[in-house]
């Protein structure tokens, strides 16, 4: 096995890893889908959990604080972020 498969086989084995474990620790901490809420606005490019009015699939938002792009928090934790909407709003307005 060649040093580059064996960095790529050990890069993925971590990411299964690390999003295994933190979904055990989201149960334990009982955070789960009721417990969340979605929160739009506060989106990094490319790294929204769910679809958008213009896209089918979770990392697909186009720019930073794109309105219609949500990520999924613990309730009440959105209101509590300066750009967080719990609803999707038409660009250039905001709550």
């Amino acid at each position: 096995m060649t040093d580059i498969n064996k960095i790529v086989k050990s890069a993925m084995t971590t990411i299964l890893a690390l999003t295994t474990v933190s979904t055990l620790a989201d149960t334990a901490n009982g955070v789960t889908a009721e417990r969340m809420e979605k929160c739009y606005g506060i989106v990094k490019t490319a790294m929204n959990d769910c679809q958008t009015a213009t896209q089918s699939c979770a990392g697909s938002s186009t720019k930073d604080r794109q309105t219609d792009a949500f990520i999924f928090l613990p309730k009440g934790t959105c209101d509590k972020i300066v750009g967080g909407n719990l609803m999707p709003v038409t660009e250039g307005k905001s709550k």
